[in-house]
């Protein structure tokens, strides 16, 4: 099994190695993890030997600036005719790797090229960070050491079997090849795709996409449904019912006077409207599986503009992008955030970033105020605030 040892490390008790101090302490505590969870001594040695930090990745972890766009600027940004084109290129070229992926994990073709088109630009571009050294920094690191120092652990199971070497690169959060997976996901997740019996996702789509889509099913995909539908909503909608946090049923959708804006809306789901930009922008209709899709990415931005991109791959017309109002600068996002913090919110750290938390308490201080209840932070928010 490839994911034997690593198996084995997770339901060790022994202590993970402490995070801060010094770096080459820190090594050595991982290395002896590693030895304690089943791997030969000359493999630790050899995979932590001559690892360093690398000050650009903690740089990186803290400046994620991209993510305080707005879903209309995040989406024109990333979707254009030529990535269109050579998504749907893509599907036709490589048939048969996304039916495999279809009929063996249920996934739909859209979101694999979806994931593929933002992670690495199809594998032209997965990053030049050393990732041996970038899931250490990040595992030494005291922010989330818990979810890198397992990760390290991983990779280390992955150098053992010859599908990781120490000069392998990707992103900055450690995560490699073209569909951008952490090597945890990797190693118990990983498809051989093209049959040469190793998992590469660096250099084999077939071994990228397969392991992508398995990886997703194992998240909860639910095949053959939906993830996102462009709607309509009547002038006197219920805002206030808007948002993650309220599901029903797409029968009940109906009832308020939800509407698809092409097609029919399916039948038998439940589904919350989702208003990136609150109610002058696009509205969504959103289904069990784009939940499943934060497995990928946390970003809320990310995940919408990856599910709505994906609908287009497979047909659907651009959405109406509406007339939102102006977003809130980044001072101004960061007092809002304080203020709501104050009145006793939970919208986690002061980043300037509108996450699923200030969103949530944005609408429920828009509730109080007797303001259009819709998400969206508006600079009368802030002023009534």
């Amino acid at each position: 099994m490839r994911a034997t040892l690593f198996a084995l490390a997770l339901a060790t008790p022994a202590a993970a190695a402490p995070c801060g101090g010094d770096f080459g302490d820190f090594l050595a505590a991982m290395q002896a993890e590693a030895v304690a969870a089943g791997q030969p001594p000359d493999v630790a040695n050899r995979f932590f030997d001559g690892a360093r930090q690398d000050a650009k990745v903690l740089k990186a972890d803290r400046s994620q600036g991209v993510f305080r766009k707005t879903f209309l600027d995040f989406s024109q940004s990333l979707i254009s005719k030529g990535r269109l084109s050579t998504a749907r290129s893509k599907a036709e070229s490589l048939d048969a790797i996304f039916a495999r992926a279809e009929a063996d994990y249920g996934i739909s073709r859209g979101i694999l090229l979806a994931f593929w088109a933002f992670e690495t630009d199809f594998g032209q571009i997965q990053g030049d960070f050393n990732t041996r050294n970038a899931l250490l920094t990040l595992a030494h690191d005291c922010r989330r050491p818990e979810i890198f120092q397992p990760q390290v652990l991983a990779a280390v199971e992955l150098f053992r079997l010859n599908e990781f070497d120490l000069d392998t690169t990707g992103a900055w959060a450690g995560e490699i090849g073209m569909v951008q997976m952490l090597p945890r996901d990797i190693l118990e997740r990983g498809v051989d795709g093209d049959g040469d019996g190793l998992v590469t996702l660096k250099t084999s789509a077939a071994d990228a996409l397969m392991s992508g889509a398995r990886m997703l099913q194992h998240h909860g995909w639910r095949p053959g449904e939906p993830w996102l539908t462009e709607i309509t909503l009547p002038a006197e909608f219920d805002w206030g019912a808007t948002g993650l946090d309220t599901t029903r049923p797409v029968e009940d959708w109906a009832a308020m006077g939800v509407a698809a804006r092409e097609g029919a809306l399916p039948a038998g789901l439940s589904a919350s409207v989702l208003l990136p930009q609150g109610r002058k922008g696009p509205a969504f209709l959103v289904y069990p599986n784009y939940r499943v899709l934060f497995e990928w990415n946390k970003s809320f931005i990310y995940v919408t503009t990856a599910a709505y991109f994906a609908t287009r791959i497979e047909g659907a017309a651009p959405y109406e992008p509406g007339s939102p109002d102006p977003a809130l600068g980044l001072d101004q996002m960061k007092a809002l955030q304080e203020r709501l913090a104050a009145l006793g919110h939970d919208v986690g750290h002061i980043d300037g970033i509108l996450g699923a938390g200030t969103r949530a308490a944005v609408q429920s201080e828009q509730a109080r105020l007797g303001l259009p209840a819709d998400g969206w932070p508006t600079g009368a928010l802030l002023e009534a605030l």
